[in-house]
């Protein structure tokens, strides 16, 4: 019989609450012990639900528990870097999720303690696990369509999230591009350069702390290829989410998923589903898949497979993306960091 993973989940909000009902339901490799968020009664509620007996308010009680092997991080994003620091002291093995933190030197500082303790690390880039994505990425790998010359990501989100919560989010690039910059270098390779432009267009309101709606970001890869990156706070017609590699012998392209494949044809032409409405439903599959590797290679003792230098990596392009636009010139990654 497989050994089980006995694993707690650190944080119970949107993000958490959706990995302790993926965890308790649909990954039986886990074992889920214990949950924990400083507002007891919402980790209570999420306990009840999934049946989960163990609920406390101060994580460090789980960390002095020696039957507990891994912590799922999904806390808010100024308390990643501790939290990890304080799991891999006493040995837990960790999955965070993104970012590690907005500030390169704490990033730096929880990796060098990672290291140090000899823990697995896995940040979670749950764009990874999608079939789709994966299948790109397979197709380019092989060679079978040459060369790769072009990588176009498309990523609009189909409305604002709350205006709290984008005055501490790091601003769009270090939010929502964040993904794409991980899905880029998870595609291609590492990035050389970054140009990135933008304009508030659709919510005035972003004006008052320097954020931005919209945007087209330009990478150039150590490799020579060349992507390009476009992303809107508000697609009015649901998650948009695609992607191209462009190859010399051919293309690889992944397009939207709908809610159905049916076509409707009529007198005033054919009109098809929209996408998914959210991240929620159109990467489902992706949040348990992610966890699911997580917990194997516990278990297995092998390497995760995205780890804390592609956390870094993608909060570095962020930074990057940022200062040209402030500047109005394409940044060498290595200005950065």
């Amino acid at each position: 019989m497989t050994r089980k993973i006995n694993i707690a989940v650190i944080g119970t909000g949107r993000m958490g609450s959706v990995h302790v009902r993926n965890i308790a339901r649909l990954i039986p490799e886990a074992n889920l012990v214990a949950v924990c968020d400083i507002r007891l009664e919402v980790a209570q509620a999420v306990a009840d639900e999934c049946g989960i007996q163990r609920v406390v308010k101060d994580y460090h009680e789980l960390l002095a528990d020696p039957e507990i092997e891994a912590v799922l991080i999904a806390t808010s994003t100024p308390t990643h870097a501790f939290i990890i620091k304080d799991c891999a002291r006493t040995g837990k093995q960790i999955f965070c999720e993104k970012p590690l933190a907005m500030e390169l030197k704490e990033i730096d500082e929880a990796l060098e303690e990672v290291e140090k303790a000899g823990v697995k690390l896995q940040v979670g880039f749950n764009r990874r696990f999608d079939k789709s994505f994966q299948r790109v990425h397979d197709i380019v790998a092989s060679g079978e369509i040459g060369r790769p010359c072009i990588l176009r990501i498309t990523d609009r989100d189909p409305d604002f999230p709350a205006m709290e919560f984008l005055r501490v989010s790091g601003g769009i690039f270090l939010d929502l591009s964040i993904h794409d910059f991980d899905m880029a270098r998870f595609q291609i390779g590492e990035v050389d350069e970054v140009y990135a432009t933008g304009s508030v267009l659709i919510e005035p309101e972003l004006n008052e702390f320097g954020d931005l709606d919209t945007n087209v970001i330009t990478l150039k890869f150590k490799n020579g290829v060349v992507a390009a990156i476009d992303n809107s706070r508000k697609a009015v017609y649901g998650y948009d989410q695609r992607l191209e590699v462009f190859c010399s012998n051919g293309t690889a392209i992944a397009n939207n998923e709908m809610e159905t494949t049916a076509v409707k044809g009529g007198t005033g032409g054919f009109v098809s589903a929209k996408p998914p409405y959210f991240f929620m439903q159109r990467y489902a599959p992706c949040y348990v898949e992610e966890v699911r590797q997580f917990v194997e290679c516990v278990r297995d003792d092998k390497p995760t497979p995205t780890t804390g230098t592609d956390g870094r990596a993608a909060v570095v392009l962020g930074h990057a993306a940022w200062k040209s636009y402030r500047e109005n010139r394409p940044v060498k990654v290595s200005e950065i960091g």
